[in-house]
């Protein structure tokens, strides 16, 4: 098997892949309606189901396209025109289910946090009891890749079975990386991908559902043909096929980061992610830098570090710098600080942050001496 080249993606996603998930889509050409494509695809949809919940109760409904599909195939098919969903706001993703389910004319609830701070759970609370309709849906991110908030997803399920309330969970960041428990967490949709912890390619969304609320909408209105969750359930589980065309290749590649998941463990992997973090952390530190969200509240896979306060600083320019490193970062998404965001998660270890800490301490010294 030859080698690839390697470039350490410090971005959210998608994330460093291993040489054998690459390698896994070299497979010879097959029809993905034969049965051997859909026996591929039955056993991925009951090994995601089976990190996050009993395959007795959930199921896992999987979807071409990028995780944002699976989350619109949520909102536009899971909450009717009587229905009120309430969407916690306190980052760009948590704003584009607000945006989302505004394009299907949803009542909507919109809820607004500070991106760098915990929720206020008892103002959470009163809003829902002071509605004026009674909230039915409530849709929230686990992780927030804004600033690397990660939201008390449990407690929200608390207050949810009080008040009867589904709950709707992108877990685009945090699945695969940060342990869930659906039951226990009293979460009815989760949405997430294949191309950020579970370290495979772009291009598979899914939606872990409870199968009592999916056999639930089975007369629901629709409103999208290709996201109608229950149809693209319904047929799976009757034909073990997608209704369209699924990405053959990627589905190979997510089979086999399925394997390596299963062989290094969610908690350990999360551990790996956890000594990045500490690394890039007291690097950061030692460069003078700092960054957004506490400790107490912080996914540690995701990181928003002000910018340095340094005239000839410009993001785009040490963006080049890096990728000419075979580095790849991103920039920050929040207006009132300037920022911008490194990414722990991946077929990485804390030896790439070294190497990342090593270059941007030399970036950042040679642009300091400039004239």
């Amino acid at each position: 098997m030859n080698s690839i080249k390697r470039n350490i993606l410090l971005n959210p996603g998608p994330a460093t892949t291993t040489d054998s998930v690459k390698w896994a889509q070299v497979v010879p050409d097959i029809c993905p309606r034969e049965v051997e494509f859909g026996q591929l695809m039955n056993s991925v949809s009951t090994d995601l189901t089976q990190f996050v919940a009993d395959p007795t109760d959930y199921v896992t409904v999987l979807f071409s396209g990028s995780g944002t599909s699976a989350v619109e195939s949520i909102l536009c098919s899971c909450v009717s025109q009587d229905d009120s969903l309430l969407i916690i706001n306190n980052g760009a993703y948590g704003e584009r289910m607000v945006k989302i389910a505004n394009t299907y004319k949803l009542n909507v609830v919109e809820f607004k946090s500070v991106p760098y701070h915990a929720i206020d759970l008892n103002l959470l609370e009163q809003t829902i009891q002071t509605c004026t309709r009674k909230i039915t849906h409530l849709a929230v991110v686990h992780h927030e890749t804004t600033t690397g908030l990660l939201n008390n997803v449990k407690l929200i399920g608390e207050i949810c079975v009080k008040h009867e309330i589904d709950l709707i969970v992108d877990a685009m960041s945090s699945y695969a990386a940060i342990p869930i428990q659906m039951n226990e967490m009293n979460i009815s949709y989760l949405a997430a991908s294949s191309n950020k912890n579970l370290q495979g390619m772009a291009g598979i969304s899914f939606v872990i559902a409870k199968v009592s609320k999916l056999e639930q909408l089975e007369n629901a209105d629709i409103r999208s043909y290709y996201l109608n969750l229950y149809e693209q359930y319904k047929y799976f589980s009757k034909n073990k096929q997608m209704r369209f065309t699924p990405p053959v290749q990627t589905m190979y590649a997510l089979k086999q980061a399925i394997i390596e998941l299963q062989e290094e463990g969610i908690t350990e992997r999360y551990i790996r992610y956890t000594r990045s973090w500490e690394r890039l952390i007291s690097g950061t530190y030692r460069l003078g830098l700092s960054y957004l969200v506490p400790e107490a509240h912080h996914s540690k896979i995701i990181t928003a570090i002000i910018e340095p306060d340094i005239s000839q600083y410009n993001f785009p320019n040490m963006h080049q710098y890096f990728y000419k490193h075979n580095i790849m970062i991103y920039p920050g998404k929040l207006d009132e600080f300037n920022t911008f965001r490194i990414a722990n998660i991946g077929a990485i270890t804390y030896k790439d942050i070294d190497t990342f800490l090593d270059l941007l301490e030399h970036y950042l010294t040679s642009i300091s001496v400039e004239i």
